[in-house]
C-alpha cells in the first residue's frame, strides 16, 4: 500500500515515474552513445592534424553540436531519473508529508521555468530559423564549413523545453494524486 500512496521509495527513487520519463530514459541511454561517436572523431582529428598535417573542418563543430545537444537533454534525463538538483539537507530531514509539499512547491515552480524558457527559446528559434519574411533559411556558424547546427541547437533547446514542461505538469498531477491518495486513506 505505501507503494501506492508514496511512488517514490527510497528504493525506487531514481526510477522513472511515468511512461514519458521511461521514454526518455531509455532514448537517453541510445543518445549517450553518441558520447562515444564524439570521442571517436575527436580522436581522428586528432590524428589526422597532428599525425598526418591534415586537420578536418567539422570535427570541432560536430562533436561541440553533439555535446551540445546531449548536455541539453541531460536536463530532461535528469528529471525523468529524478536526479536533478535540490537541497538534500532540507529535503531528508523532513516528514514525507512536508516532503511531498516540498515536490509540490518545486514541480509549480518548474512548470513556471520551463514554461517561460520555452517561450524564449521559441523566440529564439523562430530568429534562427526563419527570415523577416517567413522562409525558411536556418542560421549556420559562418566558418569554412558552414553547417546549421546552431540553428538545430536551438531547435533542440526548444524541443526538450517544451517536453521538461509537460514533464512537470505530469509529476505535478503525480504528487497531488498521491497527497490526495494520502490524505483518503
Amino acid at each position: 500500500m505505501q507503494d501506492e500512496i508514496h511512488p517514490q521509495t527510497p528504493d525506487s527513487s531514481d526510477q522513472p515515474r511515468n511512461g514519458l520519463d521511461r521514454t526518455i530514459f531509455k532514448v537517453g541511454n541510445l543518445l549517450s552513445l553518441l558520447f562515444l561517436f564524439t570521442v571517436a572523431i575527436s580522436f581522428y582529428e586528432v590524428l589526422m592534424r597532428y599525425v598526418f598535417n591534415a586537420p578536418t573542418i567539422w570535427v570541432h563543430e560536430t562533436a561541440s553540436f553533439l555535446g551540445g545537444c546531449l548536455f541539453v537533454y541531460g536536463g530532461i534525463y535528469a528529471l525523468a531519473t529524478n536526479k536533478h538538483v535540490r537541497v538534500v539537507l532540507i529535503y531528508d530531514i523532513v516528514s514525507d508529508t512536508t516532503r511531498r509539499w516540498l515536490n509540490v512547491f518545486h514541480h509549480i515552480m518548474g512548470l513556471i521555468f520551463s514554461g517561460l524558457l520555452s517561450w524564449a527559446a521559441y523566440q529564439m528559434v523562430q530568429d534562427s530559423w526563419f527570415t523577416p519574411f517567413g522562409d525558411v533559411r536556418l542560421e549556420t556558424s559562418g566558418s569554412a564549413w558552414d553547417p546549421a547546427f546552431p540553428a538545430l541547437v536551438k531547435g533542440m533547446i526548444f524541443m526538450t523545453l517544451c517536453i521538461m514542461f509537460v514533464q512537470f505538469s505530469l509529476h505535478l498531477i503525480q504528487e497531488l494524486n498521491g497527497l490526495r491518495k494520502r490524505d483518503n486513506v
